[in-house]
């Protein structure tokens, strides 16, 4: 074996030759037709010095890993984020029968009771007589109870009443009624306690309130005992 360099790469070469002389000749070696002669060369190279080949190798399958990698997760992250969004715009807001406006949910029964049996069917329902907090509100109130009701005399509960004390009018989470934010009909409320054309008397007078859809000012007192609709109310799902 002859250890070899050549441009930085070690060489190893074996050569495995075997000869034989012609009979009667001592000078000359020449192969023997009855004996041929053969020759075994073997090669092998080692690592050129300081080479980096294979590191550089496993670099680019190390890089191109990564890369797989990332796009996988990429997927599954675009994936993960369509079912969310998927999920959130299948969940309703409000349960079936109630509709969604600013963040709650209304009710508008089709039943008519008291002022007392309208708020315990609310509060059945998880929610309460409505309470209302802004004109945007009302707004909202007079134009959906333009299709639910059956006549123009038809009217539905709210969350407003005084009967704890005359005159002072407390919604029923038992905030005061805000005197600069009111809704009421021209000479509401008067506190009635003769009968109507419609209604038998009531000598308690008139303590809970009433709206219709007359225009944006149309809420009344009336008697707690009277039959009217309701407006329930409830926050919306978080």
């Amino acid at each position: 074996m002859v250890p070899q360099q050549e441009n930085g790469w070690k060489l190893e070469v074996l050569h495995n030759i075997k000869f034989t002389r012609a009979r009667g000749n001592t000078d000359v070696a020449t192969p023997s037709a009855d004996e041929p002669t053969y020759c075994n060369v073997h090669y092998s190279k080692a690592q050129r010095p300081g080479s980096k080949q294979p590191a550089a190798s496993n670099r680019r399958s190390g890089v191109t890993s990564e890369r797989v990698a990332l796009l996988v997760l990429s997927v599954l992250l675009a994936a993960a984020v369509t079912a969310l969004g998927v999920t959130h715009e299948a969940c309703p807001r409000c349960e079936d029968g109630w509709e969604p406006h600013g963040g709650k949910c209304y009710f508008f029964s089709s039943v008519t009771s008291s002022w007392d049996q309208g708020r315990r069917q609310c509060i059945l329902m998880r929610g309460d007589l409505v309470v209302i907090n802004n004109r945007e509100e009302q707004r909202f109130l007079v134009s959906r109870l333009r299709g639910k009701m059956d006549t123009l005399e038809d009217r539905f509960w709210i969350g407003l009443t005084d009967s704890k004390k005359e005159g002072e009018w407390l919604w029923v989470d038992d905030t005061r009624l805000d005197t600069s934010l009111t809704f009421w009909r021209l000479k509401e409320p008067d506190d009635w306690k003769g009968p109507n054309p419609d209604e038998e008397a009531y000598p308690d007078g008139e303590d809970c309130v009433r709206m219709g859809v007359e225009d944006l000012k149309s809420w009344s007192d009336g008697s707690c005992e009277s039959h009217h609709k309701s407006i329930c109310e409830k926050p919306e799902k978080a």
